[in-house]
């Protein structure tokens, strides 16, 4: 079997150890996820958007055209070249294969998704959405590193053997996703092209390991290059099985959701793949100016929604479209407002998309509500808080129990009906139809304004948000008695400007506009 050389080591004691160009400390200890149930065999692949992907331009509100116009005549797509979910809803027209996953039941479009106190730095954002903390917790684990960690504390010692042979997660590219960064290691594997892995050297270590720093460092060293070897093994067999490299497709993406399709037909119990494109950073030169449905955004939204459509069809040849989950997101959507260089600056919320055969398919949540007076800064309101979605993944296509999920991620989150069930994914307990209203009277409202809902004996959080994205009052968070109920909402402090209300119970929530003249 053909292997690359691409370890060179001259000097153990004084040069950083890199394997295919990342420290070993980078570098994945992986094994078989056991403490999910024995029975599951599920795959999610992530596709990260990397940049900020415009959601108002991906995911058009036509409800919401007439104050669009006002604020995005520069970039704005033409309603009537929409393409239609529903009749206030579309896709942008580059999205056809989208559009045919909608037709046959097989996407799911979350509204509006991000989290409290919206931070729009790239590196911060992408970090919270890695870690699946919350913006005012820096966290070092990624969410699925701490899924792992679970029943792999011991990691690496005795990884792969014969229960676990396989690498628990595959990043397609040359770095290692921090979704899945452990407390220790992370339990991601790099791979660029398996048609081309090749061996690392394993120089000639002494035979008696030190029980010093340095022994534990060469120890960690030894057990690495050990496991990458037989890793690679593993995944050139895969490969190979299945046929071995498919032929470029010149979508970046759809090249490396190939290679994901083709492991996964060649037999490969790796539960998580993450592959990405980018960069969806569109502060200029956003859409042709004098056509505004072609561009950069355009092209970078056609590679997706074909690579998806391509990449489904061939899980479903492969006869895997019961066991596979696909999953999109970005650090944050983009403002409102457009910018005087035909582009797009850091915003709040953006649509998701969750497609696979298994997805309960259709819309979740609302159009998001733009006013007619937007401010320079303004992004999208928060419907969901993307934690829930990863909660909801745990729990329906994982099998981890909400409350392992709880410590895992945040305990006030949602269960969200995303998952329509496969076996043997476990039984949906939604036991209550997923709509939570309420009013806010007067709107527009000077000093005061009234908030009147309605819910059952169960959690629920009431919170403020100003135009950016920012949590600034908390009205309720605790449990609150069945039936009617009004609270007041004091705006002395508030300046004039758009804010934002939500309530969300244990499985459902509402985010409306509310102007403070």
């Amino acid at each position: 079997m053909k292997r690359r050389k691409f370890l060179q080591v001259s000097s153990l004691a004084s040069v950083p150890m890199l394997i295919n160009g990342i420290p070993v400390s980078a570098v994945a200890r992986n094994s078989f996820l056991d403490f999910v149930s024995p029975d599951n065999d599920k795959i999610l692949v992530l596709i990260q958007l990397t940049g900020g992907n415009d959601g108002l331009n991906m995911v058009l509100p036509l409800d919401q055209y007439t104050n669009l116009d006002k604020v995005r005549n520069k970039i704005l797509i033409k309603e009537s070249l929409a393409i239609k979910l529903r009749p206030d809803l579309g896709l942008h027209p580059s999205m056809t294969g989208l559009k045919s996953l909608y037709d046959s039941s097989k996407l799911k479009l979350i509204q509006s998704v991000g989290y409290p106190n919206q931070n729009r730095s790239h590196f911060r954002s992408t970090d919270i959405w890695t870690s699946g903390s919350s913006a005012e917790q820096v966290e070092t684990t990624g969410w699925l590193g701490r899924y792992y960690m679970q029943n792999h504390n011991s990691y690496p010692t005795g990884y792969p053997n014969m229960d676990n042979p396989d690498p628990l997660a595959i990043t397609v590219g040359s770095l290692v996703s921090q979704t899945c960064q452990g407390s220790v290691a992370n339990f991601s594997l790099a791979i660029v092209d398996p048609a081309t892995l090749a061996p690392l050297n394993e120089p000639a270590f002494p035979t008696t390991i030190p029980t010093t720093n340095y022994g534990n460092e060469l120890k960690y060293l030894i057990d690495t290059l050990k496991q990458t070897n037989d890793y690679t093994d593993v995944i050139k067999d895969a490969y190979d099985a299945a046929g071995g490299a498919v032929a470029a497709t010149g979508n970046r993406l759809l090249d490396q959701l190939n290679i994901v399709a083709q492991l996964i037909k060649g037999g490969m119990k790796t539960k998580v793949y993450v592959v990405s494109i980018g960069t969806f950073d569109t502060h200029a030169n956003q859409c042709d100016p004098d056509d505004h449905e072609i561009g950069t955004h355009a092209d970078l939204l056609k590679q997706l929604s074909d690579a998806i459509a391509g990449f489904q069809t061939a899980i479903d040849q492969s006869g895997n479209s019961k066991r596979v989950l696909g999953m999109t997101f970005s650090e944050f959507g983009r403002r409102i407002k457009a910018n005087d260089s035909t582009g797009t600056d850091h915003g709040s919320a953006a649509p998701m998309f969750l497609f696979g055969s298994c997805v309960n398919p259709g819309i979740l949540g609302n159009n998001p509500s733009i006013s007619a007076n937007v401010s320079n800064d303004e992004g999208v309101a928060m419907q969901y808080d993307f934690r829930s979605i990863y909660a909801s993944i745990l729990i329906d296509w994982f099998e981890v129990t909400p409350a392992i999920v709880s410590q895992l991620l945040f305990k006030e989150f949602q269960k969200l009906p995303v998952i329509e069930g496969c076996s043997p994914t476990s039984v949906k307990d939604y036991d209550r139809d997923f709509s939570l209203d309420f009013e806010t009277y007067p709107n527009p409202a000077q000093e005061y304004s009234k908030i009147s809902f309605e819910t059952k004996d169960e959690f629920v959080r009431i919170s403020v948000y100003n135009s950016i994205g920012s949590e600034i009052q908390i009205l309720y968070s605790g449990r609150i008695s069945s039936g009617k109920h009004e609270m007041n909402l004091n705006l002395k402090d508030l300046e004039s400007g758009n804010y934002y209300v939500r309530i969300a119970s244990e499985s459902a929530q509402k985010t409306k506009a509310l102007i403070k003249l």
